[in-house]
């Protein structure tokens, strides 16, 4: 969905409390009575209530549920937007939101400048799109989603602050991570990378020293505890030349980024994630770059990786070795005294974890981003899907009807259209 904040600045301190009287009554209920909404916003008049009720429900900042057995609203995607960014405005850490620089998995991704005319880069977490590329993938995982009854807006907001903590401990540790400015709700703001996803690079003035830092960033992450469980090509950002400091002996030439689903070295599949990271940057530099270093005996530094080096790439068991609590820390998945109530986080987070590509998959992937770049202005900083759609209440669970959309979606069927409520629907 598109972000839209056009109304924001005629919402006045009545709106906001209404708004998040619905947000608030929304933890316990799915669609929140309207005589809760009053009491919960602390307004003197139900008129009062009632006239912003109105307002907001006009702007699509709440919406009514079909078939609801009593008088009452719930958030929507675009309600809950606006509270964060109201929050972030009243900090000062937002002042003005330009254009969409890219579309994740589940993120939208804005550049935006804070009160100096600084650029940053906010993210919008989306947990739950609609798209023909993963529902796919995912559809087991949806229906049982769909039967525990998940609020795919709490989610984002987990995700987001999980990816928060995670950024924010990692930045302070040193890592090559962006800097974290803010978080509310399911937005973050981050620092802008003034560079370009290493999907885009073809040649590079030292690929040996690259391939070996990369290597080295995997390793030193899970000897601190953590495994990024997404690192490839679409996740590093390479830094412009003239951002990169020659004399800065930990200078390494790219940013790390989308943590959310990052777990502990102590997860059961600790071993097999990290080989799919070391793997993913393996198969880059070998099919896009010709790079491709093998193991040599005959060298005794074990201290990098590649050329030069003893080690073509690392090993869970040989390499990593314990030197911080990183993953007890921020509570990472797989850790032992993780907390039970990310539990739905957990899931949605486990089924993105296992959601590979085939071959196939990743060269048509490869080739809408192609073509995508060629008609763009070369201002995406990050990676930038299919353009996907996306209901306010989550996933169709209905397989048939599924199948339907998604081929509608892929094939451009002129039947495919979206109800008031934002999901998609399939006319006759």
């Amino acid at each position: 969905m598109k972000l839209d904040i056009s109304y924001m600045r005629y919402m006045t301190a009545d709106d906001f409390k209404v708004l998040q009287a619905v947000e608030q009554g929304s933890k316990n209920h799915e669609v929140v009575p309207t005589t809760l909404i009053h009491q919960l916003s602390g307004m003197r008049s139900m008129s009062g209530t009632n006239r912003s009720i109105s307002d907001l429900a006009k702007l699509k900042l709440i919406a009514k549920l079909r078939n609801a057995k009593y008088d009452g609203y719930r958030l929507t995607y675009n309600g809950i937007d606006y509270l964060a960014l109201h929050s972030m405005l009243n900090r000062d850490t937002v002042y003005s939101i330009g254009g969409s620089i890219g579309v994740g998995k589940e993120s939208d991704i804005y550049k935006v400048s804070d009160k100096n005319g600084v650029e940053k880069v906010m993210k919008i977490h989306r947990l739950g799109r609609t798209s023909f590329h993963t529902v796919r993938n995912n559809r087991d995982y949806l229906k049982k989603i769909s039967k525990n009854g998940v609020n795919w807006m709490v989610l984002s907001r987990l995700a987001a602050n999980k990816e928060y903590q995670f950024i924010t401990m990692l930045y302070a540790k040193g890592f090559n991570v962006p800097e974290p400015f803010d978080n509310s709700r399911h937005i973050i703001i981050m620092e802008l990378i003034k560079g370009f996803p290493m999907r885009r690079l073809r040649k590079h003035k030292n690929l040996p020293q690259l391939y070996n830092n990369l290597m080295k960033f995997i390793v030193k992450l899970g000897c601190s505890g953590l495994i990024h469980c997404d690192f490839n090509e679409f996740n590093i950002m390479i830094k412009d030349e003239d951002e990169i400091d020659p004399n800065d002996p930990e200078e390494v030439g790219f940013v790390v980024i989308d943590f959310p689903q990052s777990i502990s070295i102590q997860h059961k599949d600790a071993e097999y994630y990290f080989k799919r990271d070391v793997d993913c940057i393996r198969r880059f530099f070998k099919k896009k770059l010709k790079y491709e270093p093998k193991d040599d005996p005959s060298m005794l530094d074990t201290d990098g990786f590649g050329e030069g080096y003893r080690y073509a790439y690392p090993d869970f068991h040989r390499d990593i070795e314990r030197t911080d609590n990183l993953d007890e820390l921020v509570q990472a998945s797989g850790y032992s005294k993780k907390h039970p109530g990310d539990r739905d986080l957990e899931d949605a987070m486990e089924d993105m974890r296992n959601t590979e590509e085939t071959d196939e998959d990743h060269i048509e992937k490869e080739e809408e981003v192609e073509g995508k770049e060629e008609s763009s202005d070369g201002d995406d900083y990050y990676y930038s899907e299919s353009e996907e759609e996306e209901s306010d209440d989550g996933y169709n669970s209905q397989d048939e009807e599924n199948e339907r959309i998604i081929e509608a979606l892929s094939s451009g069927v002129g039947n495919l259209k979206m109800d008031k409520m934002g999901n998609y629907i399939l006319e006759d």
